[in-house]
């Protein structure tokens, strides 16, 4: 399969039914679930209140331009690096990220067109579309659903920490025993995801998106890591 269709989109349709199929779809139903319990206990906007100072804005800076640039820029850099040096296993873990990255983007979409999640309200350079700066009040209950009422940038489940978690457990699945890789995979995933949580998101869509991008992530992985490449990768 991997000399008809390009590498991307090895196996693409089948991952996309796993990641939505069996034990999978539970984990789903908890992101659905957990979002649920959190808005509803006033968690988000307890969170949002505790979380809005322009020192944490600061800190979360950098990780917003990672978990913009990094999905483009870290399957890219490995695919140059592995048809420079010949090295198939670079060349195979690049499209893998790639893979992971692109269905956690087309997911996330997908459900923020059909929930039309508010953002928050505007905090600091964090302005956000249709913001009322004159009263800030609680709208962490603030769902659009439809289709497209609410747009695809802002919404539930985080993008940014969708894809961060997605190319994160797709990395640890390629590189199981590697404990370097593995935590410098979580912690990149999780600075990302907590910095759009501290400024763009809510924190039920930090959440969320972790617990999607782990599925997409892990199943990805699990994909593309055939017998010969486990003997390698670790």
């Amino acid at each position: 399969m991997m000399g008809v269709v390009p590498e991307l989109f090895h196996r693409f349709p089948r991952n996309i039914v796993a990641i939505f199929s069996g034990r999978n779809l539970l984990w789903h139903a908890v992101a659905i679930g957990l979002t649920i319990a959190i808005v509803t206990s006033g968690g988000d906007w307890a969170y949002y209140r505790w979380t809005r100072a322009a020192e944490f804005s600061v800190l979360a800076r950098p990780a917003l331009r990672l978990g913009m640039w990094m999905p483009v820029l870290w399957p890219l850099v490995l695919l140059v690096a592995g048809l420079a040096s010949k090295n198939r296993r670079l060349i195979t873990i690049a499209w893998a990220l790639g893979q992971a990255a692109l269905l956690a983007y087309l997911i996330t979409s997908f459900y923020k067109a059909i929930t039309g999640r508010r953002p928050p309200p505007f905090h600091g350079a964090f302005r956000t579309p249709a913001m009322n700066v004159s009263a800030v009040i609680d709208s962490s209950h603030g769902f659009q659903f439809g289709f497209l009422k609410g747009g695809i940038f802002w919404g539930w489940p985080s993008g940014h920490t969708t894809v961060a978690f997605s190319m994160a457990l797709c990395l640890t699945m390629l590189y199981p025993k590697n404990k370097i890789v593995v935590l410098g995979a979580l912690l990149y995933a999780f600075y990302v995801g907590l910095a759009v949580s501290v400024t763009i998101h809510w924190v039920s869509e930090f959440a969320a998106g972790a617990i999607i991008g782990s599925v997409i992530g892990m199943t990805v992985g699990k994909s593309f890591r055939t017998e010969s490449q486990e003997t390698h990768l670790h």
